[in-house]
Order: structure tokens, then C-alpha cells, then sequence
């Protein structure tokens, strides 16, 4: 049927592509959003990546020291290209920040800024699981998550639905950067476990998972006009 007339191409019901559960380690990228010696963030995204460890994950951490503020003609500096190549070797992260003035701090959003939606064909963060945390200077907050469930959706990312606020977070860390045994760690080794399972049950699915019918419509439209297409032709049916 052409679809010259104006009229949508017709609806299909999604076709699963067979699919079989691998155990190999998950690919987990932490990202964390502050420059402190003493970094909260970063603890609680070390003691993280401890309970991903035990689960038989497999943690790369990004160190945000020297990556530059977001500015044009920096894409090759070592601290960009680093980044870049992390998210790209990911199968999933963990974002955490502490808030600030109610928001993510400007050192987490400039990693953030740095990864781009596409790096030609390949979409680096696209379909790839994410939980999201944050730690509070004070009383318990959700500012921080918010608007990071808000960056992930942006990314594409598959944010699962479990998350982690610590209040008060100068408390619950030992001198040694451990975590103490409390609610707060409970809930980040919940969160760890839930994106364990979302990253193996979605890693190999996941561009059929964020494929969408809209861009399947443009790409069929840019083909109907390559004149190196071989429909392209004049009274093609299949247009």
C-alpha cells in the first residue's frame, strides 16, 4: 500500500529478538559530583561499587578532577575522551550527587554535558540501565534524584525504579570511607541489587527496547529519497 496519501504506515506488534540470559559480568560505570577530599558522593559511590562487586559486577569509576568545564573545541582532551570511552564500555551506571542549592552540583551535570546523545551512529548512554542517589548535607531530600531521573530520561537511559538518599551523610561513613550498617546502606544495597537485575535482563535488548516507531518513520522517509535506494523509483509500490 503507498502511503503517499498522507496516511500513516500501519502499526506492528513489536517481534521479540530470541534472547538468552548472560552471567557475565555487568558493565557498571559510577559517576559522582563532587571535587571534596572527604566527597560523600564519591564514598557512597565507592561502597556501591563494593555491593556491585560482590554481585559479580564488573566497576569503573570516573574521576572528575580535571575534566573540563563544557566549552567547544575541547572533545579531544584526555579527561573528555576518557568519559566518552567509559559510558561507551558501560552496560549500565550509577549516578550519585550531593545536592546543592536544591540541585545537582555543576561538577556532576558537566559529565553529564560532556557525554553526548550520539557520537555518530552509536548512542553511548542509550538503553543502558541507571540508578540514581544522592547524599544530603542535612534532612532527607529528593531534589538530587529528581532531577536525575530527569537527565536519565533525556539520555535514554532505562532508570530503574529503586533509588538511595543518605541525610546527613557526614554521619553515616566511617574514617575509613566504609558506610555504617544502617537504613540508609540497606537501601543502597536494594538499589545496587535491582540495577544488578535490570542490566542482565536488559543489556542485550536494548536497543530493541528504546526503538521507536517515530525514527523508524523518518529513516523510511530519508530512504524513499536516496536516490541510491534501490525502491527509489518512480511508481515503487513499496514506498
Amino acid at each position: 500500500m503507498s502511503h503517499h496519501d498522507g496516511n500513516p504506515p500501519p502499526l506492528a506488534t513489536p517481534r521479540f529478538p530470541p534472547f538468552e540470559i548472560r552471567t557475565d559480568p555487568p558493565k557498571i560505570l559510577m559517576l559522582y559530583g563532587s571535587l571534596r577530599e572527604r566527597a560523600y558522593s564519591r564514598l557512597a559511590s565507592e561502597e556501591a561499587g563494593r555491593i556491585l562487586e560482590g554481585l559479580g559486577c564488573e566497576v569503573r569509576f570516573f574521576d572528575p578532577r580535571e575534566l573540563p568545564v563544557k566549552a567547544p573545541g575541547l572533545e579531544e582532551h584526555p579527561k573528555v575522551v576518557e568519559l566518552r570511552e567509559l559510558s561507551l564500555w558501560s552496560e549500565g551506571h550509577v549516578w550519585c550527587s550531593p545536592e546543592m542549592h536544591g540541585a545537582v552540583t555543576g561538577v556532576f551535570k558537566n559529565q553529564i554535558d560532556w557525554i553526548p546523545l550520539s557520537m555518530g551512529a552509536v548512542r553511548p548512554t542509550q538503553g543502558r540501565t541507571l540508578a540514581v542517589m544522592q547524599v544530603c548535607g542535612g534532612s532527607q531530600s529528593f531534589n538530587v534524584v529528581n532531577t536525575l531521573r530527569l537527565l536519565g530520561r533525556w539520555m535514554r537511559m532505562l532508570t530503574i525504579p529503586n533509588q538511595s538518599s543518605v541525610a546527613k551523610a557526614y554521619q553515616e561513613f566511617h574514617e575509613d570511607g566504609r558506610m555504617k550498617d544502617s537504613p540508609y546502606r540497606d537501601r543502597i544495597v536494594d538499589v545496587m541489587e535491582e540495577l544488578y537485575k535490570f542490566t542482565l535482563l536488559t543489556r542485550d535488548l536494548r536497543d530493541f527496547m528504546v526503538d521507536r516507531f517515530s525514527e523508524r518513520r523518518e529513516a523510511a522517509a530519508k530512504a524513499a529519497l536516496d536516490p541510491d535506494n534501490p525502491k527509489h523509483r518512480i511508481g515503487d509500490k513499496g514506498l
